[in-house]
């Protein structure tokens, strides 16, 4: 009776610690699932996704003088809500969006080799036609004369030539924020002349056409993909950037400008090719600069100029890859991506047959098709706890959040070559079309071979470093702040 009561007792003990087993090893696979909850999702307000009406300047940056505010040309950073000339609708930007896409992968399909990305060698040939592509969102002010003026251009990546409105105005100047440039009160303005070499070399750098004078001028006309068009003369003059001073900058004086440059002045060059800003003032900024765009409309970047006494060792940098006969663009080597913590399977010869460029201008991330896809397929997985609602292009993956107070977002890292992994932020990864919906913030190409481009709206809150002169790209995360 006693061995029968202890072997029960024995069975009762075992039952009881395989039990408590059980429930330790549950206990511990919920901590590691919420840990990884916590770790690879980024939980935020809904309200907090919205930008504010008012403007939030930031006072961190690099501490070098030729460092600008960036601002983005809708937001309250820029323009006073009672002196508004332009309004942010969410339609109009997406199509003009789709516009430079279409005019950047045109640009490509025209050459048998134009998606061949190879290491960056000495950038010595101009772009033939980095300048068609549309305008930029992302605003900085600089000096243009004796005495300055200040003018506001969007900055572009890609495209190399820099131009403002100028009076007289011979065709037509659309309405600015600032006075628009008056070339006769500037001491240190001179038109380049027509026909010279000088003239001949300019427009080939930037449109790939014989040159064209007009009263002995040197011409410039250019087209962009959303019909936006500026036309003008080639000409020298001060540009100051803050403190700093750069004599004799080539740039287009506008005379007839049309189309969705509305606002602002004109445009800032900072492409690869010739008679880009990087190019003209590589001397005195060793072809290096920086920016980190706002995360939201109603905050403030900046973009610096030069690489000052010392890089943040929190950089990390990736290959800049040159694209055969478009070299005005920024390459990288896009290897992978992961949602959730987790590496999608995607072969890599999908980004390498496109190929992929940075570019400030654009603002939808496109991807290869294949890469979308396994991207979109594991987020909603993760998002399923939020209710779909109709999609608006170019997006197909919408939420209805009116019932969220908050919303835990997958994270998204993309992976670069050389070891280099970028994690995006929040704003970088939903896209907020109204106050209760939001759009996963990428699109697929409709061709596999299309280029793929890492747009702005990713690039948000990070620095971005271009060292042109050592072919690489840096990424810091926390850039802004």
């Amino acid at each position: 009776m006693a061995t029968r009561f202890s072997s029960f007792v024995r069975c009762i003990l075992y039952i009881y610690s395989f039990s408590a087993f059980l429930c330790l090893h549950a206990h511990e696979a919920r901590e590691t699932t919420e840990s990884y909850h916590l770790h690879y999702t980024h939980t935020v307000q809904v309200s907090s996704l919205i930008p504010s009406s008012t403007c939030t300047a930031s006072t961190k940056g690099p501490k070098r003088e030729a460092s600008l505010t960036v601002k983005h040309k809708y937001g309250p950073c820029f323009q006073s809500n009672k002196d508004q000339l332009l309004v942010l609708n969410h339609t109009e930007l997406l199509l003009q969006d789709q516009s430079r896409v279409n005019s950047i992968h045109s640009m490509f399909s025209k050459n048998s080799d134009g998606n061949k990305l190879s290491e960056s060698q000495a950038t010595t040939i101009p772009a033939k036609s980095g300048l068609t592509i549309g305008s930029g969102n992302y605003i900085v002010t600089v000096g243009l004369g004796t005495p300055k003026t200040d003018q506001t251009l969007a900055f572009d990546t890609g495209s190399d030539l820099t131009w403002a409105q100028c009076k007289p105005c011979a065709g037509q100047c659309y309405k600015q924020v600032d006075p628009i440039f008056d070339p006769s009160k500037s001491t240190s303005y001179t038109n380049i002349s027509c026909p010279t070499p000088l003239c001949t070399q300019l427009t080939s750098s930037t449109r790939g056409s014989p040159q064209q004078c007009f009263n002995s001028k040197c011409l410039y006309g250019v087209r962009y993909g959303d019909n936006s068009s500026t036309i003008g003369y080639f000409s020298k003059e001060r540009l100051t950037i803050t403190s700093d001073v750069v004599d004799n900058f080539v740039f287009g004086c506008g005379q007839d400008n049309k189309g969705l440059f509305n606002g602002i002045a004109g445009l800032l060059g900072l492409g690869r090719g010739q008679v880009s800003l990087v190019q003209q003032a590589a001397q005195k900024y060793s072809q290096f600069f920086s920016y980190c765009l706002p995360s939201t409309t109603s905050s403030t970047g900046y973009l610096t100029l030069g690489k000052g006494s010392e890089i943040s060792s929190s950089l990390k940098f990736t290959p800049m890859l040159t694209l055969s006969r478009r070299q005005s663009f920024y390459g990288l080597n896009l290897i992978g991506i992961s949602v959730g913590g987790q590496r999608l399977s995607i072969p890599t010869s999908v980004f390498s047959t496109a190929g992929t460029i940075i570019d400030s201008g654009t603002v939808i991330t496109r991807l290869p098709p294949t890469a979308y896809n396994a991207l979109r397929t594991k987020f909603r997985e993760m998002m399923r706890n939020y209710p779909m609602t109709s999609a608006t292009s170019p997006f197909d993956t919408c939420y209805d959040l009116s019932k969220s107070q908050s919303v835990s977002i997958p994270s998204i890292s993309f992976f670069f070559g050389g070891d280099v992994s970028v994690d995006l932020g929040e704003v970088g990864i939903l896209y907020v079309l109204r106050q209760t919906e939001a759009c996963l913030a990428f699109a697929g190409n409709s061709d596999p071979r299309n280029i793929a481009i890492f747009g702005n709206e990713q690039q948000k809150g990070l620095e971005v470093v271009y060292d042109v002169a050592g072919e690489r790209i840096g990424f810091r995360s926390g850039g802004c702040s």
